[in-house]
């Protein structure tokens, strides 16, 4: 049975749109609330964290009034990271976790994800149960047992201290200045206020949210305001988060990214060196690039893949006993402390890294060669099914045709937007520029 709300992350979609209404967010909560209070005790709670667009309002006050009519006890957290969320989630004893945001989309944009009462996101399984709940219909609680919702104030002071406990004692990041980029989004307070409680020389931006200017023109998808940044102050190094922070990447001094596989990649490998690596292996998904995956292997190490998502990620994790993985988009999951991706905490360990080792942010960031890789992607419109289409598969499988034994293609729809994504990697620039712009075009000519 496929999903018919649920993405792969959460329910997400344009604000005051099907299916992100605030009816539907009403519903949403009425059957998670069900589905965690169901032994009809009245002590059951829930925390809802969200990041700073202006409908996050709208679906905090629904899902409140969903949850409390099933006799969930709300707290709420307000503007807090993701990881936030999932953490707080354990710590407080809480049912259940509620994160209000669309990540990295615009601010027009808007998302819920859930975290069960170990602090992990939920299971398809558990997703689907909930989907058929909201399509059957919630009874709401008696009167008497109703819900009480109230606001909490040291959400973000408890997470703050969780990520500097992350470290090394005694790790001291005087002397470094630093670049924090927060995309105008949910760790603009926790994140500058983490760094500079550290030692570090702190120059803030993306730190003014209004409602509307979330990850416009800042944050992980839009790194250069940060290397710009970064450059004119003379930084030592930035780090750019997305809007609800469970993103990162990385700029070095001379103004360069380094993404999410170069991040794991220099972990991995340190981990690894202090017998620190479950497993001898690093988690990542299909979209991670080849040269990772080779870079892992001269040191001994595994690249075990997933689909793509974090929680995919966080799923094999669990299962195999590892302690690291991520993506290439910049999720990097470190479940030692941990149950989701941390942008800001990632972050904190590259600093370390660049304390300990004495090394240059520009020295740490490259640390492997990449397999040139070229993602592109083509918005569809609603009810479209352009990979469906014989035209498409006809030059899709051309395509594969031609990048047999020379490199690899990667074709899917997007869990969180109306894309599809045509990534490829091939040592041959110009075969791989003609593959994926040739099945750019049909998707695009399908789509109209």
């Amino acid at each position: 049975m496929s999903r018919k709300y649920f993405g792969t992350d959460g329910v997400r979609g344009t604000a005051n749109q099907y299916p992100m209404t605030a009816d539907m967010a009403l519903k949403l909560g009425a059957a998670v609330g069900r589905y965690f209070r169901n032994d009809g005790d009245n002590q059951h709670r829930v925390v809802i964290g969200k990041d700073t667009r202006l409908s996050g309002y709208m679906f905090e006050s629904a899902l409140t009034a969903g949850l409390t009519s099933t006799g969930m006890n709300v707290l709420l957290l307000g503007p807090i990271p993701t990881p936030a969320v999932g953490m707080l989630t354990k710590s407080m004893r809480a049912d259940l976790g509620v994160m209000i945001s669309a990540s990295h989309n615009p601010a027009i944009d808007n998302g819920i994800k859930f975290f069960g009462p170990d602090g992990f996101k939920l299971s398809d399984e558990a997703e689907l149960e909930i989907e058929s709940m909201v399509l059957e219909g919630v009874e709401p609680v008696q009167p008497q047992n109703i819900g009480r919702a109230k606001r909490v104030d040291d959400g973000r002071f408890r997470y703050i201290e969780r990520v500097k406990n992350s470290l090394p004692k005694g790790l001291p990041f005087k002397g470094l200045k630093v670049v924090v980029d927060c995309a105008n989004g949910a760790a603009h307070k926790a994140a500058p206020e983490a760094l500079w409680e550290l030692g570090a020389e702190v120059i803030s931006i993306g730190v003014n949210p209004n409602g509307l200017n979330i990850n416009e023109n800042c944050g992980s998808t839009h790194t250069q305001t940060a290397a710009e940044a970064v450059v004119a102050h003379g930084a030592d190094v930035g780090i750019s988060l997305d809007g609800d922070a469970d993103r990162v990447m990385v700029i070095d001094e001379k103004g360069n990214v380094a993404d999410g596989d170069q991040l794991m990649a220099l972990l991995a490998c340190r981990w690894a060196e202090a017998g620190k690596l479950s497993g001898g292996a690093l988690v990542a998904t299909v979209m991670s690039n080849l040269g990772l995956e080779r870079h892992l292997e001269s040191k001994g190490l595994h690249l075990e893949r997933t689909a793509v998502g974090d929680r995919y990620v966080v799923e094999r994790m669990r299962k195999g006993g590892f302690n690291l993985g991520g993506e290439q988009s910049g999720h990097i999951v470190m479940t030692d402390y941990a149950t989701t991706g941390d942008g800001l905490m990632a972050g904190l360990q590259f600093l370390a890294a660049m304390v300990e080792s004495g090394k240059t942010a520009s020295e740490l960031s490259k640390t492997f060669e990449t397999v040139p890789q070229l993602l592109k992607n083509v918005r569809y419109g609603a009810g479209q099914l352009p990979l469906d289409e014989s035209s498409v598969k006809s030059v899709i499988a051309d395509a594969e045709g031609r990048l047999t034994g020379k490199g690899r293609l990667l074709i899917r729809k997007s869990g969180t937007e109306p894309l599809i994504r045509v990534m490829a990697e091939c040592e041959d620039e110009t075969l791989l520029t003609e593959v994926v712009d040739g099945i750019v075009a049909e998707v695009a000519a399908v789509a109209g």
